[in-house]
């Protein structure tokens, strides 16, 4: 799903948002989450996971090419942590939005 997808799927689930709105809505949210992760902050949406920043520290590596050695320097990542009605809805393969209101498989 690209960013104008789920724009489209903002607005289709609400008839009242234009698809203007739609869009004005994810791109805030999206920067938020990006300048609070910029920041270092950690960022928790109850249900869906989590996002945060972690440090990788530097470390040896080797061009493919020539094999030479690389130092390759510490750097901070971004790292997203799936929430657990996430994970065991993509386990169970819903196609709905993860939470009590989605039905289970029927047996």
């Amino acid at each position: 799903m690209t960013k104008s997808d789920l724009v489209e799927a903002l607005s289709e689930r609400f008839a009242q948002l234009a698809q203007r709105d739609a869009e004005l809505a994810v791109k805030a949210i999206l920067e938020a989450i990006s300048t609070a992760m910029i920041e270092g902050q950690r960022i928790e949406i109850r249900g869906f996971g989590s996002f945060s920043v972690s440090q990788r520290p530097p470390r040896l590596g080797r061009n493919p090419r020539s094999g030479e050695r690389v130092e390759i320097p510490a750097k901070r990542v971004p790292h997203f942590k799936a929430g657990k009605a996430l994970r065991e809805a993509v386990d169970k393969g819903h196609s709905g939005p993860p939470g009590p209101s989605t039905p289970g498989p029927s047996a």
